[in-house]
């Protein structure tokens, strides 16, 4: 089965630094071309290890600012 997350990380582009975030109640969802975080809303770890991600694929410090 398919997750929209996996789906999305499937589409966006590699190049760019692109990424989006969503939330539940519960989760944060961070997903990047190939990639996907999925962590406890709040949880500074999983938070973090999306952020130096991030900065590994060329995301702007100013863009990795999502809410928790």
């Amino acid at each position: 089965m398919v997750h929209e997350e996996d789906q999305l990380a499937s589409s966006l582009s590699s190049t760019g630094g692109w990424y989006t975030d969503f939330h539940t109640l519960g989760e944060t969802f961070v997903v990047f071309a190939g990639k996907v975080f999925r962590y406890p809303r709040g949880q500074a770890e999983g938070r973090r290890e999306a952020q130096d991600y991030g900065r590994s694929v060329g995301v702007p410090e100013q863009q990795l600012d999502w809410h928790a």
